[in-house]
């Protein structure tokens, strides 16, 4: 009887010390929101940026999603004066939600990638963030990351096309907007006179010349022309530059001229 009483009272003291060395996971909310350098949010119109949470000592995925809805309020985000600490989020601003239970303070890194409607102009970016239990993090904008780049997309000539006998001349067109879908117009909030736009050529992998892409009368549009002379494989890039401050984004194509 007594060697019962002693390993049950043994047996309780065992699991009184586990239950006290375990930690309790606390649930806590952490919202992310991706903005494009210059722009506006990335949400719903663009596909949204994918985020991921992941704890930075042992790299395991805490949490991953999409940011929804939409970009956000114009004038509060590009017009209104601010000072620091000023939200210019709403309550339809794109943005993630994630509720991870942690049970202790946790360095994350918080990465970003999108436009995912737009991969060929896609970026990454991220930061890396404590996380404490039960302390959320969704009051104010909460944890905006902010998305370089602008959304290239050549729409002729079309990749890998076979095009007449040289001399020949060849348009090449464009689509180039910010990385939210706000659209570049001359003079506009987004002002595309104050972009350095170029279509860079290449033939047969050596350097072919460089134009200038003009506004094509509809927001977003530009175009230029292109000489061909010669039979040979044509590469062109066309990429947008902010002098502003750096800003570039770019897509490529490739044509063949017989």
């Amino acid at each position: 009887m007594k060697t019962r009483t002693i390993v049950c009272i043994l047996a309780f003291l065992v699991f009184s010390t586990i239950c006290s060395e375990t930690a309790v996971a606390i649930p806590t909310e952490v919202t992310v929101r991706v903005i494009s350098k210059g722009g506006k949010f990335v949400g719903t119109s663009m596909g949204g940026a994918s985020v991921i949470v992941k704890d930075l000592s042992t790299g395991e995925i805490l949490a991953r999603g999409i940011t929804q809805g939409s970009t956000g309020n114009t004038e509060l985000i590009m017009d209104k004066p601010r000072t620091p600490g000023d939200t210019i989020s709403d309550e339809t601003s794109a943005k993630f939600t994630a509720t991870i239970d942690i049970d202790e303070p946790t360095h994350a890194e918080i990465s970003a990638y999108g436009p995912l409607a737009q991969k060929q102009s896609a970026n990454a970016v991220s930061i890396t963030q404590w996380l404490i239990p039960g302390r959320h993090i969704t009051a104010g904008d909460a944890i905006v990351l902010e998305l370089p780049g602008f959304v290239v997309d050549i729409l002729a000539p079309p990749a890998h096309v076979t095009l007449g006998g040289a001399p020949q001349i060849v348009k090449i067109r464009a689509n180039v907007m910010m990385m939210c879908g706000c659209p570049l117009t001359p003079g506009g909030i987004w002002d595309s006179a104050k972009l350095e736009i170029k279509a860079v050529v290449k033939k047969d992998g050596k350097p072919a010349g460089a134009i200038d892409m003009k506004y094509a009368g509809e927001p977003s549009q530009f175009e230029a022309e292109y000489a061909v002379s010669e039979a040979g494989t044509y590469e062109v890039t066309v990429y947008a530059f902010d002098a502003t401050n750096g800003n570039t984004g770019l897509d490529k194509t490739t044509f063949m001229m017989r």
